[in-house]
């Protein structure tokens, strides 16, 4: 888990070096697009091929992807090799993050998990902390190629480790039909999908045939994947377990917080250096906070779960918490200090700690064991399938918006004077955060005259992130409350204390009430 965490955040500080040394600028995100698209695709087939044939295998056959990837991209010779690299690295940490989940699930019961789940999710946090220090380390003292390197070590360890220590979590000898056709319509119906959505508003406008087709193809695929799982004898992802009220909602609570909460986590880094004037160190070190208020309230929740057994009232509690920490977030201003931000992360990143690991127990306590590959991969694809629709949406959103802001704000005599130096009217806060677009715009206005209005428009573009980042964060808010009826309807089902009951004691996925006895 570890492994697949870092590998989505420490490229994170090498990225700018990266696009710099591959002359890529313009492409550079795909490099972080490709890896997070395909680990999302991949999930829920390494998911049932897991239930089919075990978790170690599939545990492993992600470390040996993840390695190999690692060696293309730190040889990658310009940017569209490293993209196409890493988008086969995401493979492998598709079927890493799916079995590892699904291992918590093998080695504990239902009742035990949610101390687990936390500890597990506490990984992630650790990784978010320590990640971009990692990258930006190796990429000013080694080379941006070490980033990549530095996975071939830690993924061998963990092989050997997993070859030696793992049982091999098989669930029977029985022959299994395999639902290739499945596999690729879920593939065709989500990679456009991801893609049109990461596209618009960056390369292509959002009605740009160009977008619009990949969508509209995505559709046609999900319209026939739907009809290839409800006949397959084995389909990859059983859209009956949908019934089954407990599972529905957890994965419908983890679509909602990938949308409402992945674009907020983007953003945050923006407000506190382009608004707040922070460097991006010190973002890291804003951010902190909310990753300890994460790790121990998901701890404590933990244990009060496993000793409790119940859950509805603790989800409808953490979603309410992260709900008010994205509202919080959205009332700030320009002025908001370092105190405030503080205070509003901590209570978002209290929600949010406890809401990660909870549905996922809540998913997997809900359907048989034999199922429990398909319930962690399904709610993990939900998660990242809503964070890379929310992150394109939220993008898009506060790009719009600080143009918007900005021109209705910007006083006269400032927008003259740009005009006459050729300084055309601002898409993007750029100049927030680069010295040299600064000095740019101050060379041209000095060039005609104008360089004293240079404080006014930074101030106006200043103000104009704000609002805009904050409309963002309020985009977040409707989706998390939107989450917090959700569990009103949740029904308690007893957290099983077993992983060996018979099919008719749990949760089958054609019978949703049967188990709330």
């Amino acid at each position: 888990m570890m492994v697949a965490a870092l590998n989505m955040t420490v490229v994170s500080a090498a990225l700018p070096r990266i696009a710099a040394d591959l002359e890529g600028l313009d492409y550079f995100h795909w490099v972080f697009t490709g890896y997070i698209v395909m680990a999302a695709a991949s999930l829920p087939i390494f998911g049932k091929l897991s239930d089919m044939y075990g978790r170690k295998l599939f545990f492993c056959v992600g470390l040996v992807i993840l390695m190999v990837g690692s060696v293309l991209a730190g040889s990658a010779q310009d940017i569209f090799q490293l993209s196409i690299y890493r988008a086969f690295a995401g493979i492998g940490a598709g079927a890493l993050i799916a079995n590892s989940m699904a291992i918590v699930g093998e080695l504990f019961t239902p009742i035990e998990q949610p101390k687990w789940r936390a500890l597990n999710q506490g990984v992630f946090a650790i990784a978010n902390i320590s990640g971009p220090l990692v990258g930006g380390l190796l990429t000013d003292h080694l080379s941006w190629r070490w980033v990549f390197f530095m996975n071939i070590p830690v993924a061998a360890i963990a092989l050997t480790y997993a070859m030696a220590v793992l049982p091999p979590f098989r669930s029977g000898r029985r022959r299994h039909q395999i639902d290739f056709l499945g596999a690729g319509l879920l593939l065709a119906f989500v990679l456009p999908l991801l893609i049109g959505v990461s596209l618009g508003g960056r390369q292509f406008p959002w009605g740009s045939w160009q977008v619009l087709s990949l969508l509209f193809f995505s559709g046609v695929m999900m319209v026939a994947f739907f009809a290839q799982e409800k006949r397959a004898p084995e389909p990859i992802l059983p859209l009956a377990a949908f019934k089954n009220g407990p599972f529905a909602i957890s994965n419908l609570a983890y679509l909602l917080i990938g949308l409402g909460l992945f674009g907020t986590m983007l953003n945050l880094p923006l407000f506190v250096q382009g608004v707040a004037g922070r460097s991006a160190t010190e973002s890291g070190l804003f951010l902190m906070p909310m990753t300890i208020s994460s790790f121990i309230a998901g701890m404590l929740a933990g244990q009060l779960l496993s000793r409790w057994g119940r859950y509805k009232l603790v989800a409808i509690f953490s979603t309410a918490t992260a709900t008010l920490g994205l509202y919080l977030l959205s009332a700030m201003d320009a002025n908001a200090t370092r105190t405030i931000i503080t205070i509003n992360v901590v209570i978002m990143g209290m929600g949010m700690g406890i809401a990660f690991p909870l549905f996922m127990v809540i998913a997997t306590n809900a359907v048989p064991q034999r199922m429990l590959g398909v319930a962690t991969s399904s709610a993990a694809f939900m998660r990242n399938f809503g964070g890379t629709i929310g992150v394109a949406v939220m993008g898009t959103m506060v790009g719009a918006r600080f143009t918007s802001v900005f021109n209705s704000d910007i006083s006269g005599p400032a927008r003259a004077a740009m005009e006459r130096a050729q300084v055309a009217l601002p898409t993007n806060p750029q100049a927030l955060l680069d010295v040299d677009t600064v000095t740019s715009i101050e060379s041209a206005l000095i060039g005609v005259g104008g360089v004293q209005h240079l404080p006014a428009i930074l101030e106006t573009m200043r103000v104009s992130l704000a609002a805009a980042i904050s409309d963002s964060f309020l985009l977040g808010t409707v989706f998390m409350g939107i989450t917090v009826v959700a569990c009103l309807f949740l029904r308690e089902i007893p957290l099983r204390t077993s992983n060996n009951l018979d099919p008719e004691e749990t949760v089958e996925p054609s019978s949703p009430v049967s188990a709330s006895k």
